[in-house]
């Protein structure tokens, strides 16, 4: 199959959230931010929306360049990760997680360039053989305040990057202010993976797979560019993804030479 035209931009694809018949719309709808297409833009990429169809993400991968899972109000099904029991605040999205788990893996085996961000995060985790915490209240001792009160364009809290990984090379930084929107997280990592960033009361931050060209979760929101470091994760993926879309032209010309 031939790969879309993209005017020199790497085609992003990015998860999108979806809900049922009510408030927006009558009928069933899907959602995604402005800001997370917007920080693709500024960042050089061409963003492209994913409904769910997880019969169709081998489709989809075959026109994309690198892959953004993102964030939601909604939560991994802890049988998923090999969870026993169930906290009674998880919140699931069968199909939205079962296309976002089709094409993260489908992605990772192309080695596309993957970026999870918050929700996003935590699905590349278990993807990537980790679990997670169902209920940071319900397992960390003194927690910090991880769904932030104030509103999330602005920080909620620190965290603390871990010196040689990808993320600290990226953001150059020992400390970002983040904002944070979430009341689960990664309770550990699967082999390979690695722990690139940390919050004060211990929780897990940001992941990375030092095994893949570009695969990267973060727990916060980059998109809404709250420090340099945010903008420089963006960037980053970007480039990645970029190398991806080059890389694929120039097969294209060998194929049809």
């Amino acid at each position: 199959m031939s790969r879309i035209s993209t005017s020199n931009r790497p085609l992003v694809g990015l998860t999108l959230d979806s809900e049922a018949a009510g408030g927006w719309s009558k009928f069933p709808w899907y959602a995604l931010r402005q800001n997370y297409c917007d920080a693709v833009v500024k960042a050089g990429g061409l963003p492209v929306a994913l409904p769910h169809e997880p019969d169709l993400a081998e489709s989809y991968l075959q026109q994309l360049d690198g892959l953004i899972v993102t964030g939601g109000a909604f939560d991994v099904d802890p049988a998923i990760f090999g969870a026993n029991a169930r906290h009674a605040t998880v919140s699931t999205k069968t199909r939205r997680t079962d296309f976002e788990l089709a094409i993260a893996r489908g992605a990772l085996d192309r080695d596309l360039p993957v970026l999870g961000i918050c929700g996003g995060q935590q699905l590349l985790n278990v993807v990537l053989g980790g679990a997670l915490i169902q209920h940071i209240p319900g397992e960390v001792e003194r927690p910090l305040a991880h769904e932030q009160p104030n509103p999330r364009d602005q920080a909620g809290h620190d965290v603390t990057l871990v010196a040689g990984t990808l993320l600290h090379s990226i953001c150059r930084a020992e400390t970002l202010a983040v904002n944070s929107a979430h009341h689960q997280a990664v309770k550990s990592v699967g082999a390979g993976v690695l722990v690139n960033a940390t919050a004060n009361d211990g929780v897990i931050e940001g992941i990375e797979a030092p095994g893949y060209r570009f695969c990267l979760g973060v727990q916060w929101h980059p998109e809404f560019s709250i420090s340099s470091g945010d903008d420089a994760i963006l960037k980053a993926f970007v480039t990645a993804a970029d190398t991806n879309a080059v890389t694929a032209q120039h097969q294209n010309r060998v194929t049809h030479a």
